[in-house]
């Protein structure tokens, strides 16, 4: 890809340049890749703008930095709510809960969803929602729907309640979330008859696709990559670059800067970033942020599938590891949805609804198409 030979920000606009790379003044509202569809859904939260700068950055004291996102959560959840609160029922589903212990002898809600009507095994799913590993919950409506709507397809879906590094379910900064979903993996592996599952597919979104991606690494690790069928990670967030310059960031990773503030901006990104690892000392460690994996540390791992949109700032890290998991042989398939930022798949299902329902099933083809070919 082609990179900013000097700071987007401050150069020149270049027209041959994608998004913020080409005009840094843009905003999603501007760029005229945006679907209108989208900007139409996010304006009435002015969500179609530029991302506002935090108030604080990722070198300020933890406890500040634990108390905005705190108090982010409740935006998120709020919005994403509003934005599918007008979308059909999913029928057919079925709900219950199961609780489980971590080792931190913690509970661990897990939220199981299956057809009402199943009678036979069925593919299983282990879901990890997003939040960027530090806030919003597995119970949240927006994962509720998701989960269901999946289920309807034809699969048992299970919900995975891990614990964040901030939030109403934090401090519990790495690896404790990724524990959980550890955890959660060898239960309903070790439970598969019960559960009524073939298979076992790991899937999640933005932070919850950063845990699948490390789950089935740490899995590897643990000898337990039985446990995994296959692995489908929707709009990575996976590489923790989001504090490092423009200049690098533009060089190693352009969507980072083409991208930048739209629905989510890196100086955001990083403060949630220093917060799930608070002191650095996982930069680089893959089960931190998957990115940094070697070739080698991907060899042997499972069926994976990447899917990005094209405005999202996370985009060129779900490719890079697309590449790396292609180069060390390992059986993937790819998606890229146009004219969308991060995670428009998950939130827009009334207004992006075709989008939403080719993601949901092109999960249902990823896990019934495990095994062959």
């Amino acid at each position: 890809m082609t990179a900013m030979p000097q700071s987007a920000t401050n150069g020149p606009k270049d027209a041959s340049l994608p998004g913020r790379l080409g005009d840094p003044t843009l905003e999603l509202c501007s760029d005229p890749r945006s679907d209108p569809r989208m900007i139409e859904a996010l304006a009435p939260f002015q969500l179609d703008r530029a991302t506002p700068t935090p108030p604080i950055e990722s070198t300020a004291p933890l406890e500040q930095q634990l108390q905005f996102l705190d108090e982010l959560e409740g935006g998120f959840g709020a919005v994403f709510g509003a934005l599918i609160s007008a979308a059909p029922a999913i029928e057919g589903v079925v709900e219950s809960r199961e609780t489980i212990t971590g080792v931190d002898d913690n509970e661990i809600t897990l939220f199981i969803s299956r057809p009402a009507n199943a009678t036979a095994p069925m593919p299983g799913v282990l879901h990890l929602h997003g939040g960027g590993m530090v806030f919003l919950s597995a119970a949240g409506p927006e994962y509720v729907r998701f989960r269901n709507a999946i289920a309807a397809t034809g699969a048992v879906v299970i919900g995975v309640e891990f614990r964040n590094a901030a939030g109403i379910l934090g401090p519990h900064p790495f690896p404790a979330g990724l524990n959980d979903c550890g955890t959660a993996l060898r239960w309903v592996d070790e439970n598969r008859d019960k559960l009524g599952i073939s298979s076992l597919t790991v899937v999640g979104e933005s932070g919850g696709a950063n845990l699948s991606l490390a789950t089935a690494l740490k899995a590897k690790r643990d000898g337990n990559l039985g446990c995994i069928d296959g692995v489908y990670a929707l709009v990575p967030y996976i590489s923790g670059l989001y504090g490092a310059a423009e200049a690098q960031r533009a060089r190693e990773l352009p969507s980072l800067v083409e991208n930048d503030g739209y629905l989510l901006s890196c100086a955001l990104t990083s403060v949630m970033a220093s917060v799930y690892d608070p002191a650095g000392d996982h930069a680089t460690d893959p089960l931190c942020w998957p990115y940094h994996a070697t070739v080698d540390e991907l060899r042997g791992l499972p069926p994976h599938f990447i899917s990005v949109n094209e405005l999202d700032p996370f985009r060129d890290e779900g490719l890079a590891y697309l590449g790396k998991l292609e180069l060390a042989g390992v059986r993937t398939g790819t998606r890229t949805n146009d004219g969308v930022c991060h995670a428009a798949d998950i939130i827009l299902p009334v207004h992006l609804a075709e989008i939403y329902e080719a993601t949901v099933a092109g999960i249902h083809d990823f896990i019934y198409g495990l095994g062959t070919g």
